[in-house]
């Protein structure tokens, strides 16, 4: 082990995160800043003033540097890995001109105004015309180009969460490729900027000018200046390095390189993805992920508001939980754990389809509980939304493995939820896999170390920094017994919710006004 040590930073949407790893893939120490994740000046919108992003990076660098100083002084390099799809226009000095625009945020525009008349002639032509319309209408520069016209116009740059860190700390206008995700003239096949008459560059007619400047994962986009060293306490001259987004360097730091083996992200929004070295889109006309390895691909699934329901459910129903945890000086999560282990798999028969917000390829999805009786209780309810969450990305996992003729051996999880022995243990009995955990469940840091490490020079490459960082410290085998009452229940049951109750959500929004996706 070298005793140059490795600075991640991690900025989610909730939280931002300062990590220091060492070359055996250890978090030696970290700092957290929460701040509120998002204001909403109008319904269903999400912004967040971006000095947020910064003050926070700047107040955990030095409360590191304070509790921890001859680590701190060991650092070597610094990679930043961040949110995706979340916006922020700037002027020529990085400074913002208004608050970023957030993954959350549901704003729309009119679909067609900024398209080309003859684009719209010809999508008339093909069935895909309302999806389309629809991702066009989603793509939040093209809001900005027609209500904010004289802020796009003074628009010197515009950049993602990352890109706009990274300036802050090198006063560079660069990114990762692995980092582009979202409603951008990016062409994900060929991980560059899209051409003249590309179809994201007709959707999100960004001008080339107002983009940074792309950089392969472990590549150097600058060194940190006298200012930024200033403000964080950073030496001056540390090389920060291109990693890639939150997802992507969360299941590299898993350790999945292959398609062989997926990353299950048991965080907000809840993921599986895999790594792949060819293009293939799981979801038809959704693209797959730029990896933070270069040449690969990211292809995933996502549960929009996943593990999120958790809190749901403690905001809803564990108080008592709540308190006791307050009381026992524990979280509410590892009291909840004991509904996990007061119940069986299937709950009694109680099945929940987790769409409290709709997914990419079911836009019209709610939320479903089915089954009650009066045999269940909160702990029953509990476990059905564990395991829920559990089929729903089953079923993404299927979805991989059809599009992209894979054979899944062993999956690797990480997140929040990850830290429950329990629900890892639910998940590799539905997945019928052995599910991996690592040393940590920062692995989205993690990745960023790996990627940093590889891009200083401390490792060869990036595998090599992967296989040399990444550990397999618990492994979760699954039941036999339990494997085969979840195979039952999801394909009898859970495969067959949404056919079912997809009609009746329609009647249910033209009935009540319940609000549409």
């Amino acid at each position: 082990m070298t005793d140059k040590l490795l600075l991640s930073i991690d900025c989610g949407t909730q939280s931002l995160r300062a990590m220091i790893f060492n070359t055996d893939g250890d978090l030696l120490a970290i700092a957290r800043k929460d701040y509120t994740p998002y204001q909403s000046p109008q319904p269903g919108w999400a912004e967040q003033d971006p000095e947020v992003y910064w003050e926070s990076l700047v107040q955990t660098c030095r409360i590191l540097k304070e509790q921890h100083p001859l680590l701190f002084e060991k650092i070597y390099g610094i990679g930043v890995t961040t949110q995706r799809a979340s916006m922020i226009n700037v002027d020529k000095q990085g400074k913002p001109l208004r608050n970023a625009i957030l993954w959350l945020d549901q704003r729309r525009f009119k679909p067609g105004t900024l398209l080309p008349p003859w684009f719209k002639g010809a999508l008339t032509l093909t069935p895909l015309a309302k999806k389309v319309m629809d991702i066009h209408a989603q793509g939040k520069c093209n809001w900005l180009r027609l209500n904010e016209p004289e802020l796009w116009k003074t628009t010197h740059k515009y950049l993602q969460v990352s890109g706009f860190l990274n300036h802050r700390l090198t006063q560079v206008f660069a990114d990762s490729t692995a980092s582009q995700i979202g409603h951008l003239p990016f062409d994900y096949k060929k991980q560059a900027w899209a051409g003249p008459m590309k179809l994201p560059r007709i959707l999100f007619p960004v001008e080339p000018d107002k983009l940074p400047r792309l950089i392969n994962p472990g590549g150097v986009i600058g060194t940190v200046t006298a200012k930024a060293a200033e403000q964080t306490g950073l030496c001056e001259g540390l090389e920060v390095i291109a990693c890639g987004s939150d997802k992507g360097c969360e299941t590299l730091g898993a350790g999945v390189m292959d398609d062989t083996m997926i990353s299950l992200s048991f965080g907000t929004t809840a993921t599986v993805q895999t790594t792949c070295d060819r293009y293939f889109e799981p979801i038809p006309h959704m693209p797959p992920y730029p990896a933070p390895v270069p040449g690969c691909y990211n292809p995933e699934v996502e549960i929009f508001r996943g593990f999120w329901m958790i809190t749901w459910f403690k905001n809803e129903f564990a108080h008592l939980e709540a308190q006791e945890a307050r009381q026992r000086g524990i979280s509410t999560e590892e009291v909840l754990n004991r509904c996990l282990e007061r119940t069986s798999p299937g709950a009694m028969g109680l099945m929940v389809q987790p769409y409290w917000s709709p997914g990419l390829d079911l836009p019209h999805a709610k939320g479903a509980i089915i089954g009650f009786g009066d045999i269940h209780t909160r702990d029953h309810v509990y476990r059905a939304v564990i395991e829920g969450l559990g089929f729903a990305l089953y079923e993404g996992m299927e979805k991989i493995k059809k599009k992209g003729r894979l054979s899944i051996k062993r999956a690797a999880v990480s997140g929040g939820a990850s830290q429950s022995r329990e629900i890892c243990q639910i998940a590799a009995d539905i997945f019928d896999i052995p599910m991996v955990k690592g040393k940590t469940h920062e692995t989205s840091g993690l990745g960023a170390a790996m990627l940093t490490a590889a891009g200083v020079g401390l490792f060869s490459g990036i595998p090599r920094a992967v296989e040399q960082m990444s550990s397999q410290q618990t492994v979760f085998e699954p039941d036999p017994d339990h494997s085969r009452i979840y195979r039952s229940l999801y394909d009898k049951v859970y495969s067959n919710m949404y056919r079912a109750l997809g009609p009746l959500y329609t009647h249910i929004q033209t009935i009540t006004g319940y609000p549409s996706t």
